[in-house]
């Protein structure tokens, strides 16, 4: 993305747009556990849903 240029604002909001809905959804790293970001996110969401939870 950094070396691209774009012939109009908009074609770089679309560009900017789908990078970071791959980054966030497809690419994996590493220090997640080889997880996307929104992938862990969910888990740690769900994990922490039941802890919350009132003792009975």
């Amino acid at each position: 993305m950094y070396a691209e240029h774009y012939a109009t604002r908009e074609q770089s909001r679309l560009s900017i747009t789908e990078y970071l809905a791959y980054y966030t959804t497809e690419r994996l790293h590493s220090s997640l556990e080889y997880v996307s970001p929104s992938e862990f996110e969910r888990r740690w969401r769900a994990g922490n849903q039941r802890n919350e939870e009132p003792a009975s």
